[in-house]
């Protein structure tokens, strides 16, 4: 499961080697102080702080899985979420994109 940790001054976004390969991505690092804000959210799928996008390049199915790049017209999102559970969005002022949304599993 991808987590997020506090790395000197960056955020880092780290990814198993499966969501590596699922979402044609490498874990990602931003500087700490583009963070706007972290929000639990409790299903990703629906509601204001839901998913959106086109999803390239990753892996996608409706309800069990989203794994890498969401495009949207204000920006890319990155998207790593699991099931129907409680996930955590991470919204950013600055960066290649504008926020994670990542399964909470520490509940």
């Amino acid at each position: 499961m991808a987590k997020v940790f506090e790395v000197d001054r960056e955020l880092a976004l780290i990814l198993s080697r499966f969501e590596k390969l699922g979402s044609f991505h490498s874990s990602i690092r931003v500087p700490k102080s583009s963070l706007v804000s972290v929000t639990v959210v409790e299903n990703p799928w629906i509601g204001a702080e839901k998913m959106h996008g086109l999803r390239a390049p990753g892996t996608g199915i409706p309800g069990i899985v989203m794994l890498g790049t969401l495009r949207t017209r204000s920006g890319k999102e990155f998207a790593a979420v699991y099931g129907k559970g409680s996930a955590k969005v991470y919204k950013f002022s600055s960066g290649p994109y504008r926020r994670w949304i990542v399964s909470d599993i520490q509940k």
